[in-house]
């Protein structure tokens, strides 16, 4: 996916939140069979990571570079990633009947949006003040490019912040995609 015109960070962000909610609205609603809930719940995991990652690259540190309190914003937002991947990679080992499966993934969406709300409240329109337009272009093809290449499952352990999370992520993403080629998985 390439960016258009006008297409700057602070839409490629608030587009990937509205496809995500989406998927929150279909799975809230608890129709279909239990192999479809599996299916959405795969396709919402990858979608996040996706994200995530490319905000750790991209957003964060120019929140940090950018804002005053940066540092502060950043870091809270990367507590919540580890929140989200850690409840994430829970999901992934259970079974859609398991009872544990609901309130998990109902505490998943709850830190999202949670964050969602938080970034399109706070940490977007300050960074448009402080950023110029081209600035916001040229973050937009990053993180769009950055998640064409990220991993698609959670990796909790993993670093967050740059330069280290610039070199893994990459290696860690095509592994991820070998793995969801094999075993099946949807992208």
């Amino acid at each position: 996916m390439t960016t258009t015109p006008g297409q700057n960070l602070v839409d490629v962000i608030i587009a990937d939140h509205r496809a995500v909610e989406e998927v929150f609205g279909q799975l809230e609603a608890g129709t279909g069979s239990t192999e479809h809930r599996r299916q959405l719940v795969e396709h919402m995991i990858t979608e996040l990571v996706r994200h995530a990652v490319a905000e750790e690259q991209y957003l964060y540190p120019a929140a940090r570079e950018k804002l005053p309190g940066g540092d502060r914003i950043a870091d809270h937002d990367l507590q919540e990633h580890t929140e989200a991947e850690q409840l994430m990679k829970q999901l992934e080992t259970l079974e859609t009947a398991d009872p544990e499966f609901d309130p998990v993934l109902r505490r998943l969406i709850a830190v999202i949006r949670h964050h969602v709300e938080d970034e399109e409240n706070d940490l977007l329109p300050r960074l448009s003040e402080a950023c110029t337009a081209e600035e916001l272009d040229d973050l937009g093809k990053k993180v769009v490019m950055a998640k064409g290449s990220a991993p698609t499952r959670p990796h909790p352990s993993a670093p967050n912040k740059p330069p280290a999370n610039m070199i893994l992520d990459s290696g860690a993403g095509m592994i991820d995609r070998l793995r969801d080629t094999l075993s099946g998985r949807n992208r």
